[in-house]
């Protein structure tokens, strides 16, 4: 079983920047992060994006935001799906570890900005999270994530996972778009 090799604390505090919508503040240290965080990690990102789309489906009534709602949580447990086949697979359990709980953190905050909406001002907000949310994560599979992998299986599939974020990203900026003119 190969190791997705080591992740410095500066690689670990942009990845952790990335997904908290751009912020590239860099700490210092050097732990690593073994194939089984990692895959916390790359599970955990997912599920957010479906626990979002869930907040959406209960307190959206506009039809295309419902329908991206959907489709993100269909297309991330799809993810989710294949990334669990991967590390059974490779014999890895996914482990818990400082980035998959700063992930939940974040998740949970901006969780409750969500629910603390309604309307068109919800709509607006989960639209809005969706193109950062998207951007972020974008940047840290291409920038982190496909760079730090050594196995060629996770590589691989880190890479077919981009074009489908990419045209998340791309539908979201649409949706957002369409709401500004209204």
């Amino acid at each position: 079983m190969k190791r997705f090799e080591k992740f410095t604390m500066k690689t670990a505090a942009l990845f952790l920047g990335v997904f908290a919508f751009g912020s590239t503040v860099l700490a210092q240290g050097n732990p690593t992060l073994s194939d089984a965080e990692v895959a916390s990690a790359a599970v955990t990102a997912n599920q957010i994006d479906i626990d979002f789309a869930a907040i959406a489906r209960e307190k959206s009534k506009d039809t295309q935001v419902l329908e991206f709602a959907r489709t993100m949580a269909n297309d991330h447990q799809a993810v989710i799906d294949q990334a669990v086949a991967l590390t059974e697979k490779l014999s890895v359990t996914p482990k818990d570890n400082a980035v998959s709980q700063q992930l939940k953190a974040d998740a949970e905050k901006t969780k409750e900005q969500l629910r603390a909406k309604s309307g068109k001002a919800f709509d607006k907000a989960y639209i809005d999270n969706e193109v950062a949310y998207h951007t972020s994560v974008i940047a840290a599979v291409k920038d982190l994530l496909i760079p730090e992998t050594e196995n060629a299986e996770l590589k691989d599939l880190l890479m077919s996972v981009v074009p489908a974020l990419e045209a998340h990203l791309e539908h979201a900026k649409m949706i957002q778009q369409k709401m500004s003119k209204k």
